[in-house]
């Protein structure tokens, strides 16, 4: 098969920054995606309905007035969110999820929440409206070994919340190991997964085999090859509980090939074409348009989009960088040849 054509997909897990970062990265996304779910974890983070809507604002901006594209913003939750800012949330047409950051877990996460079941009237009332928790899954017990955090948050955290508080639904985002892939499949539909186009692609291997590579450093972590093909299932999975969320996650060049990077994989430039060449090695790109286009906006109750996105298999080759004001931001797999290209049909 050489095109392809699907519904236009949504990104359920997205980080567009702000600022000049904002400005630089926001149009890839657009280009590609209907609507996608906002990340939360600026600075000073997204912690209240106004500061939403004022950044759903600077998105919008951002992607231009002829853009089609719906950002669907989320609040970050902290020890302090308050059970009223949760019901106003639940009732605000443009906010349509909270996300759980353990603090320390990863990016901008130092105001998360140190104690994720100790928040339980949040918790309630997430329960209660029906509005649906995002979790980064891993604990940040420093005697827990980095490639293990994410199985073990399922084991001390998740499982014992939704045992807890069996109405909440729940994202599990970017999951990354078979532990993962089984536990959303016990759950039933209360809880669904994101799963990231590099982690389909990529082994811990490509990061660390013959010297480090910090534009594929991300968290959680690429695992093993077992946790690899492990994820690789459930994206073809027929359940629908498992969808595209790129988790792209830019950062300036310096913070990235530094001697400390910053965790995150900017594949927004290239999302789509990346997961057709997951499933196309599969021989599945029959299932590509579940994934990308169908199975999350039936977890979030939204319509799928009636635009259409074509795929070709076409050779290109990833820019090296693009500019972010007065930096630099690299894609994941600069300057590599893929084999799709998409484009949308209204284009």
């Amino acid at each position: 098969m050489d095109e392809l054509i699907i519904r236009q997909p949504d990104d359920w897990h997205l980080h567009l920054r702000d600022g000049q970062m904002l400005e630089a990265v926001a149009r890839f996304s657009a280009r590609q995606c209907g609507r996608a779910i906002i990340m939360p974890n600026l600075v000073p983070p997204v912690t209240t309905v106004a500061a939403a809507h004022a950044y759903r604002d600077r998105v919008l901006a951002a992607v231009g007035p002829a853009s089609s594209f719906e950002p669907l913003m989320t609040l970050y939750l902290t020890d302090q969110t308050t059970v009223a800012e949760i019901e106003q949330a639940a009732a605000d047409p443009w906010v349509h999820a909270v996300k759980l950051y353990p603090a320390g877990a990863t990016t901008n996460s130092d105001n998360g929440v140190t104690d994720p079941l100790a928040i339980e009237a949040v918790l309630g009332a997430l329960e209660r409206t029906g509005l649906p928790l995002l979790v980064h899954g891993e604990v940040v017990d420093p005697a827990v070994d980095i490639f293990d955090r994410e199985a073990v948050f399922i084991e001390r955290v998740l499982g014992p919340m939704l045992e807890r508080f069996p109405g909440l639904r729940v994202v599990m985002e970017h999951i990354t190991t078979a532990q993962a892939v089984a536990f959303v499949r016990s759950q039933g539909e209360r809880l669904g997964a994101t799963i990231t186009a590099h982690h389909l692609l990529f082994n811990r291997n490509a990061m660390l085999a013959g010297g480090i590579r910090p534009h594929y450093y991300c968290l959680p972590i690429l695992k093993r090859e077992k946790h690899r093909q492990a994820l690789l299932e459930a994206a073809v999975d027929p359940s629908g509980k498992f969808f595209m969320g790129t988790d792209s996650a830019p950062h300036p060049r310096g913070a990235k090939e530094s001697a400390c990077g910053c965790a995150g994989a900017f594949t927004a430039p290239v999302a789509v074409e990346l997961y057709a060449q997951v499933f196309d090695s599969l021989g599945r790109l029959d299932a590509l348009e579940a994934f990308t286009s169908r199975n999350g906006p039936r977890f979030y109750g939204l319509p799928i989009n009636e635009r259409r996105l074509r795929l070709q298999r076409v050779d290109q080759r990833v820019p090296e960088a693009f500019e972010a004001g007065d930096d630099q931001v690299v894609p994941f797999l600069s300057g590599e040849k893929i084999d799709w290209l998409a484009t949308r049909l209204d284009d």
